[in-house]
This record gives structure tokens, sequence and C-alpha cells, in this order.
């Protein structure tokens, strides 16, 4: 009885130790769980593949570097083939940091006119543009190829490099003092100087083109290289400087 009683305890203890030198086994879900981790990819930035693979116009890409830290939240460049949104969201505050910067230029173009006088006159056009969206897309779409052909450059860096040197840092205001009124100057903030920069860019295209042989296309695609260039010769370039030296006057 004593050996039947040795051998059976040491057939249990050569069971037990047999149990725990084998791996326990995972549940099912445990298991599962286990084999859909090992199974994940490293995910990539949506927004950055995006940004490569989707083309302005189908031809351009949107991998422009801003240079100006100021207008870094305001220049929007949402990976968009043909930026059209129809300004959804309008009613919402600072919405224009949210619309492509390709269709604020649309709708700087789509205007009647200068609506001041340059030159001597203020320029009617009649409504040539205005709320025809289409066709300012296709007159953007023709002078940033015409961009390219000259410069052989990305011509969305050329349209950024433009709105960077022709927006002012500093303008004036009017201040009263009792019965006397004099100019102050004031630092512009960057959703103005965007702001600024998009309306000289458009008015120097229709001026252009106003009354003239050349297309509007050829005249914006002009003053975007003219702009990138820091020439004096453009016009939202000469209203820069313009708006700045009164602001230095009138310190």
């Amino acid at each position: 009885m004593a050996q039947e009683d040795v051998s059976t305890d040491v057939k249990t203890e050569a069971i037990a130790s047999a149990e725990q030198a084998q791996p326990k086994k995972k549940s099912a879900p445990r298991r599962k769980a286990a084999q859909a981790e090992s199974n994940v990819q490293p995910v990539e930035d949506t927004r950055t593949h995006q940004r490569s693979t989707t083309l302005l116009f189908g031809k351009y890409s949107y991998g422009v570097e801003i240079h100006d830290p100021s207008l870094k939240n305001y220049v929007n460049l949402t990976p968009i083939e043909y930026p059209m949104t129809f300004r959804r969201g309008s009613q919402k505050q600072f919405s224009k940091a949210d619309i492509n910067i390709i269709e604020r230029l649309e709708n700087s173009l789509m205007r009647g006119g200068t609506g001041s006088k340059i030159g001597g006159h203020v320029i009617r056009t009649e409504g040539r543009l205005q709320g025809k969206k289409q066709k300012v897309i296709k007159i953007i779409e023709s002078a940033f190829d015409k961009v390219n052909e000259r410069t052989h450059k990305n011509p969305l860096e050329v349209f950024v490099r433009a709105l960077e040197n022709s927006a002012p840092i500093e303008d004036t205001t009017r201040v009263r003092y009792g019965g006397i009124i004099s100019n102050v100057a004031v630092d512009v903030s960057a959703s103005r100087r965007l702001d600024i920069a998009l309306r000289n860019v458009a008015i120097a295209a229709i001026v252009g083109a106003f009354k003239k042989k050349r297309k509007i296309d050829e005249a914006l695609a002009d003053e975007l290289i003219l702009a990138a260039n820091n020439d004096v010769n453009s016009y939202a370039t000469k209203r820069k400087n313009e708006i700045e030296r009164m602001a230095r006057s009138a310190k």
C-alpha cells in the first residue's frame, strides 16, 4: 500500500509539472484580440497622404511651405482639385480661414470693378465676372498654366509668395481727439493682411485687362510673377509699399 501511494504521488507531481511547463491557452475572445493587434498596420497621416495625392486642377501639388509665420493660420491649403465650396459655414466666426486660398482668389475676382478711382477713373466691368465662378476657375487655371510655363515652378507656390510680398504689416487709422482728427499708425492683423493682398492681386488683374488687348488670365499671371519676385512694377507690391510708407509718416 505504501508503494502504491508513493507511485500515485509521483504521477500527480509529474502531471502538475507538465501542466505548468505547457503555455496556457488563451480564451477565444483574447486570441482574436491578440491576433487583431498583431495585424494592425501603422496608420499614416491622412492629411499628408491626401495632400500628396490630390492635385490642384489635377496638375499642381499642394505641398507648399508658407514662410510668413503670421499667415500660416490663414492661408488654407486644403487639398481640393477644383475649389468650390459655395461658402458653406459663412455664419461661423473667422470662417474665412477655413476656405481654400484659391477659392478666396476666385471670390475676389468675382467683382464688378475697382470701386475706387485708379488711373483717374473708376473701372466697371458690367458684371462680366459677378457670380460666374466656373468662368473664374478657368481664368485662374489658365493663369497658373502660364505661370508654370514661364517660371517652371509650382504656380501655387508662386501665388503664396505673391501674397506674402503684397501683405502690408502696418496701416493708418483716423483717430479723433476732441475736434482734431489725425492719422495714427497701427499694426495690421494677419487676417486683414491676407484680405488686402488678395484684393490687390484681383484688382491688378482686372485693371491690367480692362479695355486692353491683354486677357485677364495673362494679366493675372503677370501680376503673380511680379509680386512673387517683389518687383516694383507689381500693383499689389506698390500698394503695400504705399500703405506702409503712410504708416511710417504717421508715427
